[in-house]
């Protein structure tokens, strides 16, 4: 019978960590499993993960390729399938979809026309797929751009 006052652990299931630095007798004395000298074997001395040993190192042998365009336009993407289940009084603003939790940020949001609309709904936003547009018309619903 299994009880709580009878269970015991796994042979081998719990291993004591390595104490190193300990004398001589503990196996990993003096050095402490470090070996001798050597940049490993000093406190902090290691180096970073993509050092090659002096060689030129990868991220450095390899041409830069492209740029980023500062003046680049993000937009937040909300599909018209998101909406089905949200009910507003009033037109659906990009304030209205952060409220709701279809959005993180309110500066630039464009509607695409993945899913189903219900009902007839205004929604505000700064763009729309054509195919969205259709969708929302087709449905009774207005499409404002900000």
């Amino acid at each position: 019978m299994i009880e709580l006052s009878n269970l015991k652990g796994f042979p081998g299931g719990r291993k004591k960590r390595n104490r190193v630095g300990r004398g001589p007798g503990s196996g990993n004395g003096k050095t402490s499993g470090r070996g001798q000298k050597g940049q490993k074997s000093r406190s902090g001395g290691s180096p970073h993960p993509w050092f090659e040993g002096g060689q030129m190192p990868l991220q450095r042998r390899l041409p830069k390729r492209g740029f980023t365009n500062i003046f680049k336009k993000s937009y937040e993407l909300v599909n018209l399938g998101d909406l089905k289940g949200i009910s507003v009084d009033g037109p659906l603003t990009p304030d209205v979809m952060k409220e709701k939790g279809l959005i993180h940020k309110t500066e630039a949001v464009k509607v695409l026309a993945d899913g189903d609309l219900s009902g007839a709904i205004t929604i505000h936003a700064h763009k729309f797929s054509k195919a969205a547009v259709e969708k929302i018309e087709k449905s009774g619903g207005k499409v404002v751009v900000l």
